[in-house]
């Protein structure tokens, strides 16, 4: 059952790269606007990609609606397939060797835990706003500071006494 289980995920990530692959760059680069993905956004995706793209297939295995758009993510970003495939694969086996087990192990109680999780998937879900606009904040107060510290290097200091070569003011004669 566990293969099957393996089988099929690894299957659904490929589906999902063939359509990033061959249709996801083309349709990001004509409908992105509208959720603020600009060409310069989607190069820095890329280039991220590029160089995490296999931790991110591996771990988005373990996140709801992740789990199903990082297949069209790594084929917009152009990810080699080979080596999606190596990292979807070891994802799907890491996910279905920590689920199936506690399937298993949950038995006849399955209904109980589900709505227990059911129930404190809200406060995770709040909890995990929280964080993320936590990060977006620290992110946004860091680049402001950046700035902030670059410009007064870039500016002239007008403190500075003038110049004694400048030509003589008409006023002073």
């Amino acid at each position: 059952m566990g293969v099957i289980a393996v089988l099929a995920a690894i299957v659904g990530n490929c589906i999902g790269y063939a359509i990033g692959y061959f249709g996801g760059h083309a349709l990001v680069l004509r409908f992105g606007k509208y959720v603020f993905l600009t060409p310069e956004r989607l190069e820095k995706a890329e280039r991220f990609f590029e160089r995490r793209g296999g931790l991110v297939v591996i771990t988005a295995r373990f996140f709801e609606g992740l789990r199903q758009a990082v297949g069209i993510i790594a084929g917009t970003a152009e990810m080699p397939w080979r080596r999606f495939l190596v990292f979807t694969t070891i994802g799907a086996v890491l996910w279905v060797a920590l689920w199936a087990p506690l399937g298993y192990l949950a038995g006849n109680h399955i209904g109980t835990i589900y709505t227990d999780i059911v129930r404190y998937s809200l406060y995770l879900l709040i909890a995990l706003g929280v964080l993320v606009a936590a990060w977006i904040t620290r992110a946004v107060l860091r680049r402001r500071r950046r700035a902030a510290a670059a410009e007064p290097a870039s500016l002239p200091d007008a403190r500075k006494a003038p110049d004694a070569r400048k030509a003589p003011d008409a006023r002073n004669g």
